[in-house]
Formats: structure tokens, sequence, C-alpha cells
């Protein structure tokens, strides 16, 4: 696989977080008006983000429901004008009316959280030419984290998304328009996150892209014992560069700047 959404995957690519919501739990409010989410877009951009992916409904465990319109509203405005500009612009949204409407508006990812098993969502993406981030979700966002159970986390999550891609061919999907993101923090403990990072090697058995999001998730929290989110950073690169000398293709990241300086470092090492 050596592109995904027309980049080259011969090095590994940043996606930066624009979260166009004012409860995400932890930028929530900071990019929440239209002028504040394409300054951050446009920053990120700056310091080297191959990825704007911007979203408009936190899913932090126990956050609001957003009506669709009120999603849409939040979100279509900036990827209209970021796509304008010639950024590569990703949608993370779990609902088939707002993938349409950023497709309309220019976005080129489908990012979602429920791997395209919403009402409509396959049905969006199959008449679209969109590529796609299928992740894997144990529950709803609002109780994923209640009591998040697995006998096996990374063989189960790795099921999990072999059937969502058999559901994507399934409507015509081709494969090569997918990427897959095993949702670290997402209806697991921090001991399911540290497993399935671990054994990030199985996921490269389906022959797709991997997408991690580890980016100050509450597990480096547990694990660094540093509860305020923005104090991550260390962490998150260290997870970011354990994913990609494990084959990661795209880190979804809060600090661009940061992550591409991390990761010029990791490739130099590693090409010397």
């Amino acid at each position: 696989m050596n592109t995904f959404a027309g980049l080259s995957l011969n090095r590994p690519l940043v996606m930066g977080v624009v979260n166009a919501t004012p409860d995400s739990f932890s930028d929530g409010g900071e990019a929440y008006r239209f002028d504040d989410a394409l300054a951050r877009a446009y920053r990120m951009l700056e310091d080297g983000a191959d990825i704007i992916d911007i979203g408009g409904e936190s899913t932090r465990p126990g956050a609001a429901l957003v009506s669709i319109e009120e999603e849409i509203r939040r979100t279509v405005p900036v990827v209209e004008r970021l796509a304008r500009d010639g950024a590569k612009v990703s949608i993370d949204t779990r609902h088939a009316d707002v993938m349409q409407a950023a497709l309309d508006a220019g976005a080129v990812i489908l990012n979602d959280v429920s791997a395209l098993s919403g009402p409509g969502a396959l049905a969006v993406a199959s008449c679209s030419n969109a590529a796609i981030v299928l992740m894997h979700m144990q529950g709803e966002p609002g109780t994923m984290q209640a009591n998040p159970t697995y006998a096996d986390a990374p063989g189960e999550v790795l099921a999990y998304l072999k059937s969502r891609v058999a559901a994507c061919e399934a409507v015509g999907i081709d494969r090569a328009r997918i990427a897959l993101d095993p949702g670290i923090g997402f209806g697991k403990t921090a001991a399911h996150n540290l497993q399935i990072l671990k054994r990030l090697d199985l996921y490269q058995d389906l022959g797709l892209p991997l997408l991690l999001g580890v980016s100050r998730k509450s597990f480096i929290g547990q694990v660094a014992e540093q509860s305020d989110p923005q104090r991550r950073l260390p962490g998150s690169l260290a997870a970011a560069l354990w994913a990609v000398e494990q084959g990661a293709a795209i880190v979804r990241v809060h600090d661009v700047a940061e992550t591409v300086q991390a990761l010029k470092v990791w490739a130099a090492i590693k090409s010397a």
C-alpha cells in the first residue's frame, strides 16, 4: 500500500486534530469558533501536518450528544475553507449526513470511530471516492469506559476490523481506500491499550495502512501519573514513535510541530 488519500506512505504521515467542539477531552473550546478552528488548522499545516482532521462531536466518555445540524454547522465551513486552500481534509464523524456534507465541501477522508456501522454510512462511503479510516470502539462514546472487557484485546480488535473491511468490500469499496485504527482509548482500559500497542504487528496482516491516535490519551496519564492532558506530550511522542517503529503509517496528534520533529529524527537515525 503506497498511498492513502493521494498521499505517499513512504514516510509516516501526521494528521493534525482540530476539534470544533466546546467539550473535547484535551482541547475543548480552543477551536470551537470558526476563526479559531481555521487558525489552528493553518498553524498545523505550517508545522508540517499532512492531513487536518475536523471533528464537531466530542467522543470523550460522557460527552453530550450533538444534533446533526449542529455538527454540520461546526465542521463544514472549516472543511470548505481548508479544502479550497488545498489542504487534505478529513471529517471525523460517525453520522452519514455529516459525512456527505463534508464530502460536498471538499473533505477527502472519512474518519469514523464507529467504522461505518451507523445508518447510511456505508452507502455514503461507497458512493464517494473518499479514503476511509475504520476504527474499533467497544460500546458507545458515552458509556464505553464504564467496564470495557476483553479476553484478548489485540485479537478481538483485529477480528472486528477484519469484519468491517469485509463489510466495505461487500458494497464495492476498494481496499486501497481503507486505513485501520485500533481505537486506543475507545472502550479500553490502560492495560488493553498497552496490550494493543505491544501487538501492533498483528494489524499488518491485513495489508492496510494503520492509523494510531495516541496523543494525550488517558492511558498515558495513568502510566506517567499526569492528570492534565496538555502535559502528556512526552508520553504521546513515545507512543507515536513506538507505533511508527511497529509499522503505523499515520499518527493522529494534537502537537504537530513536536511530532514532526520527533519523526524526522527517528527517520534520520533509521536511515543512517
